[in-house]
């Protein structure tokens, strides 16, 4: 029987929220299989195995092609969310798999999610939108529509893939986007792994976009999704059961910022991120949030800074030379010649002044970034054979792709692509 597995992404130090996560997910879906993307390592002395998740895979067990050179490209933000489609592959791939959800850290589940789950009977990916209509005053407009402009109209702190051809494609798609463009760089229209989500609607044929106001409730759209509470229905939106609430931006004040500006009319929001408030408040003594993000500094302590990362990500050279900058014990590391030939070639990222803008201009011309020298090759002809036969829908699938590659390209162009080992 196929199965519902459901992964956040997180760092150590984001466990303890990840525990509210999981939590509520083993209340409202006892049925699914939980896992924990980690975005680090686990420090010794640390112990996950009662933790309320069942799998937990870190960069190095995703089989992404020389892991250690791309995670030092990566703030924690971006590797956290680069990892994402990884995941997602590696659960596609397990033979008990039906049905992926994805769901952020910070978001907490209210409700089962059943017609999320119906939805991907038909269709292979499900998104939600941050909106779900237009905004009202001009303000808001500033606030929030032109934010998704700029950050992405459907929000990744969710996302659905059945285990079909199209979720595999779509997956495949994906990763192989954000190991280059996993980027926070609105000046260059990337925004991590959400802004690639626009393309979706354009480039894929089985997608279903979740308009339903009960889920992916979050400041942005507070606004137009009132909330009320009692004690027998709990928390409703619209007249329906909350799904998820997102708490993005709880930890940097952001969240309450907006809940005050467009929670106005939904005084039990309020309530609900009291709530929160005081669960994130127990946790914060939990050891866990106090862990130093592993992929953070060098192995000698020093703490990476930002601009080191961009150097390296722009020096195809450097990553050759040094393919794992963690490492700062050598005295040809990376960070030796950072410190040396890296200050006279770049002094302007070195003043603290000037780096900044430094920063930006480095950036501003958009290039493929790390670049390893063997990429892993995609799954082989035999691997899609056995798809066809354990998935009907995937099989059929195949078979129309294969005939219109050879209406195109004829049958040395499907052999061609086959010898490659690359998805049809």
């Amino acid at each position: 029987m196929k199965k519902l597995h459901i992964f956040t992404s997180a760092a150590c130090n984001y466990i303890p929220k990840v525990r509210l996560l999981f939590n509520s997910l083993r209340q409202h879906h006892p049925e699914a299989v939980l896992h924990l993307a980690l975005a680090d390592e686990v420090p010794p002395g640390i112990d996950l195995s009662r933790e309320p998740f069942d799998f937990v895979m870190n960069p190095s067990e995703l089989d992404i092609p020389e892991w250690g050179g791309w995670a030092f490209c990566h703030s924690i933000v971006e590797l956290a969310t680069a990892i994402k489609p990884f995941y997602l592959l590696k659960l596609l791939a397990r033979d008990d798999c039906g049905k992926v959800l994805y769901l952020d850290p910070d978001t907490v589940t209210f409700s089962r999610l059943d017609d999320i789950l119906e939805a991907l009977d038909e269709a292979s990916i499900t998104l939600t939108p941050h909106l779900i209509q237009p905004e009202a005053d001009i303000g808001a407009v500033i606030d929030n529509e032109i934010c998704n402009l700029k950050h992405g109209v459907f929000n990744l702190g969710f996302i659905g893939v059945a285990n079909t051809f199209g979720g595999k494609r779509f997956a495949r798609w994906w990763a192989d986007r954000t190991y280059y463009f996993c980027r926070a760089e609105t000046h260059n229209g990337l925004f991590t792994d959400q802004k690639w989500i626009d393309l979706v609607p354009a480039l894929f044929d089985d997608w279903a976009v979740i308009r339903s106001p009960r889920h992916n409730v979050a400041t942005w759209n507070l606004n137009s999704r009132p909330i009320v509470w009692d004690a027998v229905s709990g928390y409703r939106v619209c007249g329906e059961p909350l799904g998820f609430y997102h708490f993005t931006g709880f930890d940097s004040g952001a969240h309450e910022i907006m809940l005050n500006k467009y929670g106005r009319d939904s005084p039990d929001a309020a309530r609900l991120v009291a709530w929160y408030k005081r669960e994130a408040k127990k946790l914060g003594g939990d050891p866990l949030s106090r862990v130093h993000w592993r992929f953070g500094s060098y192995s000698n302590g020093v703490d990476i800074e930002r601009f080191h990362r961009l150097i390296y990500r722009e020096r195809v050279d450097l990553q050759r030379a040094f393919p794992y900058p963690f490492d700062a014990v050598a005295d040809n590391s990376y960070y030796a010649w950072l410190m040396t030939q890296g200050k006279l070639e770049f002094p302007r990222l070195f003043d603290e002044r000037e780096s900044p803008n430094e920063m930006l201009r480095m950036s501003m011309v958009i290039t493929p970034g790390f670049q390893p020298q063997h990429s892993s090759p995609g799954p082989g002809i035999g691997a899609y054979m056995l798809d066809a036969v354990r998935d009907p829908r995937f099989g059929l699938a195949m078979t129309k792709k294969a005939y219109r590659i050879i209406r195109g390209e004829g049958l040395s162009g499907l052999l061609a692509r086959a010898k490659r080992r690359r998805s049809i």
